[in-house]
């Protein structure tokens, strides 16, 4: 068989910003060029980024990517270039334009159109039921296919019996925590099936909710891991294709479960921070354990120097936590502001007097402390031109143990898919890889609490997080019911009582900002509930 060499550009793409994609397309090209590679491979729908969602029902949009490729194939040369891009053939196909010697060669449309999940393709694009056509290249008969195509036989079975020797698989496949393990056995599936080598191909990045975590991959015809790319980096992967064989090449080891989950939400918050146009964070700082995550997820994204905390102590707040959290912003090297809440608080207090007179202090006045921070918070934003990230996590997004425009309040929510137990999982694994507390023991030895009245603990109104935490798995995860949950062992009335709480809560979460998306079913495009709603669970 002919020497196939295969360039393997997993690139992040902005989603809407043609012209940049386009060049880092070219880029890509021009480096596997020098290396000798006689074709080179990129994401799915890598000229408009993924997912474009309802740009793709603009006109103008999509003529715009037509035209792009049109100016991406004129810079071939010898070396194919296989690319993805939305194409409108009568009607919208989620396509890949293979590209050589000026010209487009040929397209290939996806046959299998993801509608679950966060995916909702079906809305957009038409599926093919075309096998596609097989490209020779270098003298080696390639087929294309387009990431869901290979979560079932079908397609490149079709490949293989057209004559496909080498079959190339374009992706845009989302992060969450053991994806790629899935990835690896479903390809090495494929692979076995039709004795074929398959070269996969990954987006990186972070589009709003979602993060891309590269790891592209080969196999060769035995089902064999022949390379492996790094994960949540841009990456070039170079192999030789001799099918069915594949030279050995790079083999990248991937994170640990825990390291994986911490590098999706820094590479998630870099990327929505920068990609929207901002440089700097601001953080309330409480000397908790979930902001101390947030802060030092935002230093390792985007640099001490860009990070920003203010703390807003209240009557309440002890002495341990206001020294706690200076202790962090010290050891992250981060800016830092102390904005005593008390004068605010007291003239609220005075304010509705007359309004609460004969009723009891209750969560209302609780909450209004959030709140107040939550004021403070975006007035500094707006003042400075910084994005206020958000601190709750998941197990909090859930119940509604969070306070709507308090500390909901920010554009990005970076551990809002993150549950409390995972949360301390983060922290301990971020300290060992310092080999020094970056979040002070004490943050991690003290009860967690809100410090919005005297002696206040999460355990006041919350079950203990390695109790609640499996069951918000199960009902939210798991679309599991209450009677389920009872007859794998959870108590009957703990299930009861969190999924009331879940349900009751959809209303807050609505209005809450995205976050980084890491589990099989985050809050947002993966669980839409009706807020209305009487079903008992």
């Amino acid at each position: 068989m002919p020497r196939l060499r295969v360039g393997i550009a997993q690139l992040n793409a902005v989603v809407g910003d043609l012209d940049r994609n386009a060049q880092r397309v070219l880029d890509a090209y021009d480096a596997a060029t020098a290396e000798g590679c006689d074709l080179v491979v990129l994401p799915e729908l890598m000229v408009t980024g993924y997912p474009p969602e309802d740009l793709l029902l603009r006109p103008a949009f999509v003529a715009a990517a037509a035209e792009t490729v049109g100016k991406l194939a004129a810079r071939t040369g010898d070396p194919a270039m296989v690319v993805g891009f939305p194409e409108q053939a009568g009607r919208l196909y989620n396509a890949a334009a293979v590209c050589a010697g000026g010209a487009v060669l040929g397209v290939y449309r996806k046959q299998l159109l993801p509608n679950y999940a966060v995916f909702d393709e079906q809305r957009y694009f038409t599926a093919s039921t075309d096998a596609g056509p097989v490209f020779d290249i270098a003298g080696v008969r390639v087929g294309v296919t387009i990431c869901e195509d290979a979560w079932e036989p079908g397609p490149i079975l079709a490949a293989a019996a057209h004559g496909a020797e080498v079959i190339v698989n374009i992706n845009a496949s989302p992060y969450y925590a053991g994806r790629h393990a899935e990835r690896e056995a479903l390809l090495a599936e494929r692979a076995r099936e039709v004795g074929v080598p398959i070269v996969y191909v990954n987006l990186v990045g972070g589009q709003d909710e979602l993060v891309f975590d590269g790891g592209s991959l080969v196999y060769d015809g035995a089902g064999t891991l022949v390379a492996r790319a790094k994960q949540f980096t841009e990456d070039m992967l170079i192999v030789d294709v001799e099918a069915p064989s594949v030279a050995p090449a790079r083999v990248e080891v991937p994170f640990e479960p825990v390291r994986e989950v911490y590098e999706a939400l820094v590479l998630g918050t870099r990327d929505y921070v920068r990609k929207n146009g901002f440089t700097d964070v601001l953080i309330s700082l409480s000397g908790g354990i979930d902001s101390s995550l947030v802060a030092t997820v935002a230093v390792d994204a985007l640099g001490a120097e860009h990070v920003a905390g203010v703390m807003l102590p209240s009557r309440y707040s002890s002495e341990g936590s206001v020294a706690d959290a200076q202790l962090l912003a010290d050891g992250l090297g981060i800016r830092s502001f102390v904005i005593p809440i008390e004068p605010a608080h007291a003239a609220f207090e005075q304010m509705l007097a007359p309004v609460f007179e004969g009723r009891a202090p209750d969560l209302a006045e609780e909450n209004l402390q959030a709140r107040i921070r939550g004021n403070v918070v975006m007035t500094i934003s707006n003042k400075f031109g910084w994005m206020v990230l958000s601190c709750g996590n998941k197990s909090e997004m859930a119940t509604g143990y969070a306070t709507l425009y308090g500390d909901m309040a920010g554009g990005f929510a970076v551990i809002k898919d993150v549950p409390k137990t995972l949360v301390y999982a983060l922290c301990r694994e971020r300290n060992a890889r310092a080999g020094r507390d970056l979040i002070p023991q004490s943050v991690l030895d003290k009860p967690p609490s809100a410090e919005l009245r005297p002696d206040q603990k999460d355990t006041d109104s919350l079950p203990d997080y390695d109790v609640l935490d499996p069951v918000i798995e199960g009902y939210v995860e798991g679309d599991e019911s209450v009677a389920e949950l009872a007859a794998r062992g959870i108590d009957a009335e703990l299930a009861r009582r969190v999924a009331r709480m879940v349900d009751r809560n959809e209303y807050k979460r609505r209005q809450a900002p995205p976050g980084v998306r890491v589990s099989r079913k985050a809050f947002g495009k993966d669980r839409r509930p009706p807020i209305t709603n009487r079903w008992p669970g």
